[in-house]
């Protein structure tokens, strides 16, 4: 892809294209049962979508990862980040 692309993508959002690259390098080979690794992986994608994520929220996405076996990506993490009751 091009670089003008990754640049607007990083004007209209705000996130750096290479922290997402590297997020996503990461994640290949991650082991998503591992609680301190999806905790670090919640964390990381907090820090590049500048949205903090409470302990409480934090501890749902976990538990919703490892126990219920829902898939990690980009949007099943903003879909919890958005959904904070």
């Amino acid at each position: 892809m091009e670089n003008n692309f990754f640049k607007n993508i990083e004007k209209k959002t705000g996130v750096n294209m290479k922290d997402i690259f590297e997020l996503a390098n990461s994640l290949q080979n991650a082991n998503f049962k591992d609680e301190k690794t999806v905790r670090g992986i919640i964390k990381r994608v907090s820090q590049i979508a500048n949205k903090p994520v409470s302990k409480e929220l934090e501890d749902k996405m976990v538990a919703s990862i490892i126990n219920d076996g829902k898939k990690l990506d980009f949007n099943t993490i903003s879909k919890m980040m958005n959904n904070k009751k």
